[in-house]
């Protein structure tokens, strides 16, 4: 897909790596591993990994949508079942505990189905006194990201870090207050969506992150080379 607007400021998902890695390298990182959120932050995780020598894995979350609007969200659950609610979700039309738990269970679902694919091909990665880095490729809601740090810091990981091109200021100092520090490259006061700021956001699918996974994610890559896709 190709998005012409005066917001555009990344070429495509790989060029807003190779830039955020950059911001990266110069950090001292034990042991690192970066955890991407499917799909579209696996290629995000990608270039970081090879940047900084780091293995990849999944952190695997998923939004609850709101009722009647699919695209909006209400908040979001991980994959212990861990349930994280936007501020305002009580006050969407349609939204009660019956549709809560439904919605849960739905995306519970769709994690446990990802889950059994990419952990066909990489067995879920160690965390524990490790410098973490998760990361997406771009920040609205925040909601997400940070069920997904919820679940990252009951396993006590050393440090966890955020990464991501682009977010909504406001969600982005939410999302701070989860983390131990965040690395983001723009946080526009006019945002309103994560792809106005890409030229190329194609979707990306299942059988992408499972071949990241089979390259990157078993082992450090070692390389610290520059790389922008």
């Amino acid at each position: 897909m190709m998005v012409h607007t005066e917001a555009m400021l990344f070429r495509d998902r790989a060029d807003a790596a190779g830039r955020l890695a950059e911001q990266l390298k110069a950090r001292e990182l034990v042991d690192p591993v970066v955890l991407a959120i499917p799909r579209g932050g696996v290629v995000i995780g990608a270039v970081l990994a090879r940047c900084l020598g780091a293995e990849l894995d999944v952190v695997l979350a998923r939004k609850l949508r709101a009722p009647y609007q699919s695209e909006f969200a209400i908040g979001a659950v991980s994959e212990d079942g861990r349930m994280t609610l936007n501020p305002e979700a009580w006050d969407v039309p349609g939204v009660s505990e019956d549709y809560l738990e439904d919605e849960r269970s739905f995306q519970l679902g769709e994690i446990a189905r990802r889950a059994r694919l990419f952990r066909a091909v990489k067995p879920e990665a160690q965390v524990e006194g490790r410098s973490v880095i998760v990361t997406d490729d771009g920040i609205a809601t925040g909601s997400t990201m940070i069920a997904a740090l919820q679940s990252i810091r009951a396993r006590h990981p050393r440090e966890l870090l955020v990464a991501v091109p682009v977010a909504a200021p406001d969600r982005l100092a939410e999302v701070r207050r989860w983390c131990d520090a965040a690395v983001c490259l723009h946080a526009p006061s006019g945002f309103r969506a994560v792809g106005l700021f890409y030229e190329e956001f194609d979707a990306v699918e299942d059988d992408e992150v499972v071949r990241l996974l089979q390259e990157l994610g078993n082992a450090a890559t070692g390389e610290a080379a520059d790389f922008a896709g």
